[in-house]
């Protein structure tokens, strides 16, 4: 093995940064060497997370403090909008994986429309490969900027991409209702994110048109070289991890199901059941993992599809570590290969 690879965490008081440390303390080529955040500068992680706490970590500090000269990769784990003002002064030797929206859409146009203002560092944009591991394995390994997709994004993409990619599903109808837990909203303190006003009921949000929406119309655009728009609703569920995807289609069942089988029988986090099985978020809970079902609905060439995967890993930090492995030349599947957590 080489060395072990120094890293930084930007932003590593949120969850997902939170959820870097922790996948880093079991990964054995890999060293966190400098974490940042804004308000928390000054602190130990043991303050901000506890459970953390039985780590040797560097104190959080800022980023204009930080010494890049020492770090091999920068995990940035910023708000939306920041990451990019902060990436485009990294120095150009440094490799990223960023795990806001800030890179994902490669048409700066589409990313004002989406996101509401210009795009801070176009030129960047330009050189960022979308981080679908399993789809942009090559790419990412040659990248210097990996943009993490988003969790939902994700969820949807490893259900759909290979059925649009084979032309074994309908591309006018298809519609996606996602499941997800409250920890993908961040951990900024908001009204609508109280236990009181999240608990004991689920509903709809993002509406009429959610953000992710724009990774699935690039994505699908790729593989179909048409426009591909889907129904997609997602609901905020009373869980703190998790997403699942119901997902309704055309189709005949059993060919669906046979490509999805063949897309990822050779990847080790995909897993594809056997048909008529469903995934559940409590079965891929703390891991890599995503499983993905199909069930024949009762009326004739109608199919369900189904993914499920833990948002703050398979969704996101976990992503952007199986991202990095392949960007510092270390095995994909190193330090993630953690069984999920149950009950």
């Amino acid at each position: 093995m080489s060395k072990i690879k120094k890293v930084a965490i930007l932003g590593a008081s949120g969850y997902t940064g939170a959820e870097l440390v922790r996948l880093i303390a079991g990964h054995s080529a890999m060293e966190t060497v400098v974490m940042t955040a804004d308000r928390k500068a000054g602190q130990a992680m043991a303050q901000v997370f506890p459970h953390l706490r039985h780590l040797d970590l560097p104190v959080l500090t800022r980023i204009e403090d930080v010494d890049f000269a020492t770090v091999d990769l920068a995990f940035c784990a910023l708000p939306h909008a920041m990451s990019q003002e902060i990436v485009k002064d990294l120095p150009l030797e440094l490799k990223v994986v960023d795990l806001s929206a800030d890179f994902r859409l490669e048409d700066v146009a589409m990313y004002e429309h989406w996101y509401g203002h210009p795009h801070y560092a176009p030129d960047l944009q330009k050189t960022a490969v979308y981080g679908l591991t399993e789809f942009y394995r090559n790419e990412i390994a040659n990248a210097r900027l990996v943009a993490g997709t988003g969790c939902n994004a994700a969820t949807g993409l490893y259900a759909l991409r290979p059925l649009l990619a084979a032309g074994v599903i309908a591309e006018d109808d298809i519609i996606i209702d996602m499941f997800c837990g409250v920890s993908g909203a961040g951990r900024a303190a908001r009204e609508g994110m109280l236990h009181s006003e999240v608990s004991e009921g689920t509903h709809p949000y993002g509406l009429p048109v959610h953000r992710h929406t724009s990774e699935f119309d690039q994505e699908f655009r790729k593989v179909t070289g048409r426009d591909v728009k889907v129904m997609f609703t997602p609901h905020l569920m009373p869980a703190n991890r998790g997403i699942l995807a119901t997902i309704h289609v055309r189709g005949e069942a059993d060919k669906i199901h046979e490509c999805l089988t063949q897309a990822y029988e050779s990847e080790p986090f995909i897993v594809a059941l056997p048909l008529g099985e469903v995934p559940a978020t409590r079965h891929v809970r703390g891991s890599n993992f995503c499983h993905v079902g199909v069930v024949a609905d009762r009326l004739e060439g109608r199919v369900r599809v189904f993914a499920a995967l833990d948002n703050l890993v398979k969704g996101s930090s976990g992503q952007a570590m199986q991202n990095a492995n392949l960007m510092l030349g270390l095995p994909e599947a190193m330090g993630l290969e953690q069984a999920p957590l149950f009950p």
